[in-house]
């Protein structure tokens, strides 16, 4: 790792990680916020978020196989239509195509999410982009 930034300032980093209790506390399912956590570690190539998000859904008995799908998730039949709707917002927030989020995509969530559930997805959303970043950055991996 290029820098250990999680002892380089502590601080900064467990402030970082209160948001996981914020999240916690939502009425957003553990279940949604782990398929929503990987999608957005892939999209983004972070090796220990990856590792760490597909573990956290795999020990709170989320099945392996659907985690292994999420990477079509489209095309996958293990996925509910609010899982698609999480996952289509995760990934326009996370690639940002023309720097928005298309008026569909956050329409269709709409439907699924009333709006207070919405902002906290949009909030598990940026906070993992956020994670992300700062793992790539100082090239973060899992331990074996």
């Amino acid at each position: 790792m290029r820098i250990d930034y999680g002892t380089v300032a502590p601080e900064g980093y467990k402030t970082l990680l209160a948001m996981y209790g914020y999240l916690k506390h939502t009425a957003l399912p553990a279940s949604l916020l782990h398929i929503v956590y990987l999608r957005v570690s892939q999209i983004n190539g972070c090796p220990y978020c990856i590792d760490l998000h597909w573990k956290d859904a795999i020990n709170s008995g989320e099945d392996a196989r659907k985690l292994n799908a999420i990477v079509k998730w489209k095309d996958m039949p293990f996925f509910s239509k609010k899982e698609k709707a999480a996952l289509a917002l995760a990934e326009a927030m996370t690639i940002l195509k023309d720097q928005e989020v298309p008026e569909a995509i956050l329409n269709e969530a709409r439907q699924h999410f009333n709006e207070k559930d919405l902002v906290d997805l949009s909030f598990a959303i940026a906070h993992m982009n956020m994670l992300n970043r700062v793992a790539i950055t100082f090239h973060k991996v899992p331990e074996k």
